[in-house]
């Protein structure tokens, strides 16, 4: 008898410890899997490199910017030499310091008035550009190095490349040159530089500088003068030969200057000008801006499949600034792919290793791309008809049911609670992405009872009276709110985008990251703007009973004799008036002791009527 009680007892204890076992389970909360995107989970089989690079895109896109290139075209063609300069630099020392550089430079380095006062006339009005220039010059310049030594050219006319585009790849002159050497469509022909729909050589730095060097090479064998090379690098061979014959035959630059076009009078000075300015840029002041990447931290490989920048940049977590700085001879920010040619793309070593160990991932990814490809989002908006908003569709009173967004909610979890699906969530509320916003109201149609559900109550919801539904129906009305989450510690963006139902690459998208780095603390969006759908009725009135709609809207709409309002941002006089019909300017002034017209934001005001 004994040895039967205790075997109750030990069935029963079992029992219910099953039981409570099975109600934690299903007492758990049912968190809905986050789908990543394509991109997303491509990227998730790459193997991770530790030399990923830091790159600051805002510095990038400044080192590509045309600013200084216009800035010294300018002054190219516009600096008088006649006209002296206030600057300090000691005539003397000047000549001293032209004289060292003539002493190491084939150039015949010559000091004269015109040069001492293009030279003060760059350190007063240049200095900030030229410290950026110097940043680009350890990237550019041993490229050309590397080419005029090949060819036997002096080193020094690195500097010209300065002097025509400002070391920037993308410069274009007004009469349609193009690139590092300035080439124009014919000359570039000439050299064989490829030009078409994609590509341009003639942006190429290596390519570009290879062509300039035969040109050299070339215009050195006729004139045997390296500064008339340069002066016919500038205003053609022609001109120079002109220019001689003009001087009785005489064949240095200084004396045939007078008679070369007005450009190019000053186009062999601001050389030289340059030239100094890089060689004794620490006694001025000039200090090089951070050299954000050098040529020897970067390599190329060859393209199996044509790929946009946005792509590749995409992939390989880097900003699309820094693809176009290294490979700026593709128009159109496109690396094409030639049946029997070959088109390198070149990037820092660590890219190239990553791009490399994961090629397959990476072309497969490009291949799916291909078959969604559209027309850029910006070209849709300008091309595409305005029409109006698309209206969620209506449901029938009767299976209407509100829920308000509360913190920690996604649209997975709603639509567990409602027995429905995100696609209907979305349809009914004409919401575009899964992204919501907190303490908006959403439309579902559902006969489920989500109290009586045995998943996650409703969070408890404020009730309201009709005085302050009525109040804050002026406040939501074309309203727009946009979710926002600040980085907490041990935060990744992939559990941030399953908190909130959106995936990483739309995170990204809407802030602006390049790569999936948050800092802690950071204020990240997490929803887009979308419109606050006007909801006048009192949600938990709607939740109890099956009433109509009309009627919610039709008690919450319902004025009082007296009613407070608190001023908000953006407010004025005439635009609180025209909330509440039959009230003047001189009503609410009357009413609230208003001589001036001047309301604060927070101020209340009585409204009466």
């Amino acid at each position: 008898m004994i040895v039967k009680k205790i075997s109750l007892v030990v069935t029963a204890l079992f029992s219910m410890t099953m039981f409570a076992q099975e109600t934690a389970s299903s007492s758990q909360e049912i968190k809905p899997e986050v789908k990543l995107s394509y991109l997303d989970s491509v990227k998730s089989t790459f193997k991770k490199n530790d030399m990923a690079a830091r790159v600051d895109s805002l510095w990038m896109k400044e080192l590509t910017s045309l600013d200084i290139y216009d800035d010294l075209s300018k002054d190219i063609q516009t600096i008088n030499s006649d006209v002296t300069v206030d600057e300090e630099l000691p005539t003397e020392l000047l000549k001293q310091r032209l004289q060292a550089m003539n002493e190491k430079s084939p150039f015949n380095i010559e000091y004269n008035q015109g040069l001492e006062n293009i030279i003060k006339s760059f350190l007063k009005n240049r200095k900030k550009s030229f410290s950026r220039l110097m940043a680009l010059s350890e990237y550019y310049f041993p490229i050309f190095e590397e080419s005029f030594a090949r060819h036997n050219i002096p080193l020094e006319i690195k500097y010209l490349a300065v002097v025509e585009s400002a070391l920037n790849p993308k410069a274009v002159s007004k009469m349609g040159a193009t690139g590092l050497w300035q080439f124009m469509y014919g000359t570039g022909k000439q050299y064989a530089l490829k030009i078409d729909s994609y590509v341009d050589e003639r942006s190429d730095p290596m390519k570009s500088t290879a062509a300039a060097s035969d040109y050299f090479t070339k215009m050195f064998e006729v004139f045997n003068d390296w500064e008339l090379v340069l002066a016919s690098y500038n205003s053609g061979p022609g001109n120079v030969t002109k220019a001689i014959r003009r001087s009785g035959g005489q064949t240095k630059y200084w004396d045939i200057r007078p008679n070369l076009p007005k450009e190019t009078q000053g186009y062999v000075p601001a050389f030289y000008a340059t030239m100094y300015l890089f060689e004794y840029h620490k006694e001025h002041g000039i200090n090089p801006e951070r050299a954000v990447v050098k040529n020897f931290e970067t390599d190329t490989l060859n393209i199996k499949k044509e790929m946009t920048f946005k792509q590749i940049a995409d992939l390989l977590d880097m900003p699309q600034s820094q693809i176009q700085l290294l490979n700026p001879s593709y128009k159109l920010n496109v690396v094409p792919y030639y049946q029997g040619e070959e088109h390198c793309l070149r990037l820092p070593k660590d890219k190239i290793a990553t791009f490399v160990s994961n090629e397959k991932q990476i072309y497969a990814y490009v291949d799916y791309q291909s078959t969604i490809r559209t027309i850029p989002s910006r070209l849709a908006a300008k091309v595409a008809p305005k029409v109006r908003a698309v209206q969620p569709e209506k449901i029938n009173d009767s299976e209407l049911q509100l829920y308000k967004i509360q913190k920690g909610d996604n649209l997975g979890a709603i639509a567990e609670k409602y027995d429905v699906s995100i696609a209907d969530i979305k349809k009914w509320n004409n919401l575009r992405t899964n992204a919501v916003a907190l303490g908006r109201t959403l439309r579902i149609k559902s006969n489920v009872d989500p109290l009586k559900k045995e998943v996650k109550s409703i969070p408890a919801i404020e009730k309201k009276s009709d005085e302050a539904i009525a109040s804050t129906d002026d406040k939501d009305k074309n309203a727009t709110q946009s979710q926002e989450y600040v980085v907490a510690a041990g935060d990744n963006l992939g559990s941030i985008a399953k908190k909130f139902g959106t995936t990483i690459a739309e995170l990204k998208e809407l802030n602006n990251l390049a790569s999936n780095n948050i800092g802690l603390g950071k204020t990240l969006i997490v929803s887009k703007e979308v419109p606050v759908i006007e909801e006048t009725a009192s949600v938990n009135s709607a939740l109890a009973s099956n009433a109509s709609v009309d009627s919610f809207k039709k008690g919450a709409t319902s004025k009082k004799m007296s009613e407070d309002y608190y001023v908000k941002k953006g407010d004025s006089l005439y635009s609180i008036s025209k909330k509440y019909p039959g009230v003047t300017i001189s009503d609410i002034k009357k009413w609230n002791g208003i001589k001036d017209g001047d309301i604060k934001p927070g101020m209340k005001l009585k409204i009466n009527g």
